[in-house]
């Protein structure tokens, strides 16, 4: 009986010590951390143009107001698509009758329609914008930045942060007076690239028969991106 109540108290003794080892290994995982931050940004050229333009008619007769519509579209993708590097896009498209004055009687009937034209090419989209306003109407002029630059971008701030992170983290180390240091973890955060800038509509008068079309001005600009290195380090002293 006292073997069998000294070899329980042993194995309880053991268990014991084994429970314990998390909680030591938790305590040294945290030894002389420090949380570092960096930050890298830099201007990116807004290289995407994007230009919405629709037509907007309206007639008593539903089946020929969108006959009208489909016409004055498909003669804009027509013209559109004959210029090259230029990706084309067909918006929303809604159409929703007129009442008379008291609300009560419909009168008629009003559409609507989107085309969507985006390149990176501006003088060329800048060009056909002004021909095709002969037609259509503008509704916008936004710029953003094109996906393979966005993507070149990202891959050389992501580069940088992580230099920066290491700079700082050697600053603190040799501030502590530590012989080096180990990174325990790292996030890398992108502030998102921007949504595209948008210009409010411009008010530009279409091109008559005896005019030459209309090219708009354009100036796209740049956007700040950046991208944060955030972590911790343990710092091994001497």
């Amino acid at each position: 009986m006292h073997t069998f109540r000294r070899s329980a108290a042993l194995l309880a003794l053991t268990v014991g010590s084994i429970a314990s080892l998390p909680a030591l290994a938790a305590d040294e995982l945290h030894y002389n951390q420090i949380s570092l931050r960096a930050e890298v940004s830099q201007e990116v050229a807004r290289d995407l143009m994007i230009v919405t333009l629709y037509t907007e008619e309206q007639n008593t007769d539903p089946a020929k107001l969108a006959a009208d519509v489909s016409t004055t579209m498909n003669k804009a993708l027509a013209q559109a698509k004959q210029v090259k590097d230029i990706t084309l896009r067909q918006g929303s498209r809604n159409s929703y009758p007129i009442y008379d004055t008291k609300g009560q009687k419909i009168t008629g009937w009003r559409e609507r329609a989107e085309l969507r034209l985006e390149s990176a090419d501006f003088a060329a989209l800048s060009k056909l914008t002004g021909e095709l306003l002969t037609d259509l109407k503008m509704g916008g002029m936004d710029f953003a930045i094109a996906d393979p630059t966005r993507k070149a971008s990202e891959d050389k701030l992501l580069k940088e942060a992580v230099t920066a992170f290491k700079a700082r983290a050697q600053l603190a180390t040799d501030a502590l007076g530590g012989k080096g240091y180990k990174i325990v973890n790292l996030n890398l955060n992108s502030n998102g690239f921007p949504q595209p800038y948008m210009r409010a509509p411009m008010m530009m008068k279409a091109a008559g028969m005896d005019a030459a079309p209309v090219t708009p001005e354009v100036e796209a600009g740049t956007s700040q991106v950046s991208l944060t290195a955030d972590g911790s380090i343990e710092v091994l002293m001497q």
